[in-house]
C-alpha cells in the first residue's frame, strides 16, 4: 500500500514554488491546515491520517502533515491538485 505525504506547504498560498508551494498560484489557498486537507482528500475518496506533531523540511513551524492511503491508482501531483481544488471549494 503506498502512502503519499501532504504538507500544507504544497497547497499555501504565501508560499514559492522554491519554499515548496507544488499547485499554481491561483488554485493555492492562505494557510491551508491539516484538518481542511483531510477533509478534501476524503472528498477525493482516501483515507486520511493527520499527523500533528511533523514539520516540512523547508518550515520551522510544525504544521503537521497528511498521510493519504488508498491512493495506488493516482500519481502524487494528480493528488494534489485534486486536495487543492476541494480545499479552495470548502473554503467558500
Amino acid at each position: 500500500m503506498v502512502e503519499n505525504v501532504i504538507w500544507p506547504a504544497y497547497l499555501d498560498a504565501s508560499k514559492t514554488r522554491a519554499e515548496g508551494r507544488r499547485v499554481p498560484r491561483d488554485q493555492a489557498v492562505d494557510d491551508p491546515t491539516v484538518d481542511e486537507i483531510a477533509e478534501a482528500v476524503q472528498q477525493v475518496g482516501y483515507d486520511a491520517v493527520i499527523e500533528r506533531d511533523k514539520t516540512y523540511s523547508r518550515e520551522f513551524d510544525p504544521r503537521g502533515r497528511v498521510l493519504v492511503q488508498g491512493a495506488d491508482d493516482a500519481t502524487k501531483n494528480d493528488l494534489v491538485q485534486a486536495i487543492a481544488a476541494y480545499v479552495g471549494i470548502l473554503r467558500e
